[in-house]
């Protein structure tokens, strides 16, 4: 792509963004959501291939069913109410009407069903903007909308998107899919906790950004979009190799790494809340999710062709990725655990 065209899509992809945090009025923050979305159909599809336009146009529709419906939502609440302010939305029917739209905007369960399908058609640069930028919009009109009236939805679309992300990231063999079914699960912890203490869900939001991105620069490094491929990795980078299974398990929640810490905190508060079936049900979601961290740990660390899968060994070239980016997320992903008790006394009121 064109050096200028790409620098003005990612300069709107940051306008329509902050256009969104900083509007007080629907119509605004619905207009930085559009731009958000027009800008980056261009980026899926800039390779011509069947799977990226395919990805693309999944992805424009879903946005436009979601803007419309958020759109109807807020015209329906200005209808009422006579305000058109983010903060006043009060009436049920608009409000789970805008949340909905949100929910499958950032592809929460249960309108999650097209986030694996258009990330498995993406390449893994776009996918990393896609599973990491384009959240935060819509996440910030989230935040705003969580009212009493909508606790009974939070809980129950977090705790189904962390049901459907661990079990359906089990038998996956792409691992744009498995980070889409990750995205999923994240969200649904993020949700869980949304109405209690929405600054644990931001911590939980920018510990998930950093650790996806280390994930998919560790995969961009590799060149690899299959299970299979992560075999090769001993040959062309040993120490990223060494390093990888532990940025994997990371983004599992294992202790003592950083994923641990926001789980942790949210599990803590869940229970402060007396929701003790609910965290029971998300700490053995965590552990579907930690099965399939497993097996990319076991593909990538522990096998070496031809004692791998059945395949055949593809040409690998040097990767010409810069290091700086990959190594900050990966330090970052394994060692700021060691930070959690400032981060409980920053977090407690």
């Amino acid at each position: 792509m064109n050096p200028y065209i790409l620098s003005a899509l990612l300069m709107a992809l940051g306008l329509g963004t902050t256009l969104t945090f900083a509007s007080s009025h629907w119509m605004l923050a619905w207009i930085g959501l559009e731009i958000n979305t027009l800008a980056i159909v261009p980026l899926m599809a800039q390779y011509h291939h069947p799977r990226a336009v395919e990805a693309a146009t999944k992805y424009f529709l879903t946005q436009a069913a979601a803007a419309a419906a958020l759109l109807f939502a807020s015209t329906t609440n200005a209808w009422i109410s006579g305000q058109w302010g983010i903060s006043e939305l009060s009436h049920p029917i608009p409000l789970t009407i805008a949340m909905l739209a949100l929910a499958l905007k950032i592809g929460l369960a249960p309108v999650h069903s097209w986030l694996p399908e258009v990330l498995q058609g993406l390449d893994l640069t776009t996918g990393l903007i896609l599973s990491t930028w384009q959240k935060l919009a819509p996440f910030a009109l989230l935040m705003q909308l969580q009212t009493p009236l909508t606790s009974t939805s939070l809980l129950a679309m977090g705790i189904l998107s962390t049901l459907v992300g661990g079990w359906g990231g089990l038998n996956q063999t792409h691992l744009r899919k498995v980070l889409a079914y990750s995205s999923i699960a994240h969200l649904g912890w993020m949700t869980l906790v949304l109405q209690f203490m929405p600054s644990l869900t931001l911590l939980t939001l920018l510990t998930y950004f950093v650790m996806t991105s280390s994930v998919f620069l560790v995969f961009k490094a590799n060149h690899s979009t299959t299970v299979n491929q992560l075999t090769l990795s001993w040959t062309k980078a040993p120490a990223l190799t060494a390093a990888a299974p532990l940025v994997l398990l990371s983004l599992g929640g294992l202790p003592p790494l950083t994923g641990f810490m926001p789980k942790w905190l949210i599990m803590f508060e869940m229970t402060k809340n007396n929701l003790m079936l609910l965290t029971t049900i998300a700490a053995l979601s965590a552990l579907l999710s930690l099965y399939f961290y497993l097996r990319l740990s076991y593909a990538m660390a522990l096998t070496i062709p031809p004692n791998g899968l059945a395949t055949s060994a593809s040409w690998r070239f040097s990767s010409h990725q810069l290091a700086m980016p990959l190594a900050v997320f990966s330090t970052a992903t394994l060692g700021l655990l060691p930070i959690l008790p400032g981060v409980a006394a920053l977090l407690s009121p």
